[in-house]
């Protein structure tokens, strides 16, 4: 089984890069303010529009960046892949789990999603500040692990029955079944889909550790499944990835692009209810 996520009581400060990414879909200048107000000593800010997209793309609405750009980011953020890196956000959001895949993507795997948000960790007394650091560039080369990235090409082999892997929407049951579609043009699923909200990894706002939530992946998929996991625009998709690989699903890949990019495809195929 996989460590993904970690407890602020299990972080040993002095030995973490520390990355901030928080952000509100509503207010995409949100997190970087918080960030610029107060963010754990250390920490950089990866922010999921400008860092951790490509906006420029027509890929679905948070198209992936290039692997050039990726690679310059984890430079100037100082990364080394043997470094210990934990994302954080406002806890129970997705935009750590975000950046953690990419992290992952790239090679660096011994880097973590902190459990607890922000407030919740600094109340413990760990160090903030309203300075950002200034790493020193690194000349890290990543190690792309492409198993665990799906392109559209690949979802369309899975819909047509060639790869053998599930594919898993992230959105709620309403989006999902294509009742409602409050974002993209089209309502729907992509086909042969299975559905599993992704909020429903959480308690009280923050992901949940306790047994519920393996016993709720297993009503859906099981350890030996090959999994591919798909949101809106492969936002809210990653928990739900990061879930299933601290569950011990093992054979988990991410299409980026997700829901938003399948619709925007000359043919369009989906499903609903």
């Amino acid at each position: 089984m996989t460590q993904v996520f970690k407890s602020i009581n299990d972080v040993k400060f002095n030995d973490v890069k520390w990355i901030d990414t928080r952000f509100s879909l509503q207010d995409p200048e949100f997190g970087l303010k918080e960030y610029e107000n107060s963010h754990i000593e250390g920490a950089v800010y990866w922010h999921l529009e400008e860092d951790l997209s490509d906006m420029s793309k027509k890929e679905g609405r948070h198209p992936m960046p290039d692997k050039h750009s990726l690679t310059l980011l984890f430079r100037r953020s100082g990364l080394q892949l043997d470094d210990e890196v934990i994302v954080y956000d406002d806890g129970g959001s997705p935009f750590a789990a975000r950046a953690w895949w990419f992290l992952q993507y790239a090679g660096f795997k011994n880097s973590f999603i902190l459990l607890e948000g922000f407030d919740d960790a600094i109340s413990t007394g760990i160090p903030v500040t309203d300075k950002s650091p200034i790493p020193t560039q690194s000349d890290v080369e990543p190690v792309w692990n492409e198993a665990i990235y799906a392109s559209r090409q690949f979802v369309e082999r899975t819909v047509a029955g060639v790869t053998g892997n599930i594919l898993l929407d992230a959105r709620s049951g309403e989006r999902y079944r294509g009742e409602v579609e409050p974002i993209d043009p089209i309502a729907g699923h992509i086909p042969g889909a299975r559905n599993l909200d992704w909020e429903q990894l959480k308690e009280n706002g923050q992901f949940s550790m306790g047994t519920q939530i393996a016993e709720r992946l297993s009503q859906v998929v099981e350890k030996d499944d090959t999994i591919t996991v798909y949101c809106g625009s492969g936002v809210t998709a990653a928990p739900l990835y990061a879930m299933l690989k601290q569950h011990g699903y093992n054979n988990v890949n991410l299409y980026v692009g997700s829901y938003s990019d399948w619709i925007s495809r000359d043919e369009i195929v989906i499903e609903k209810s």
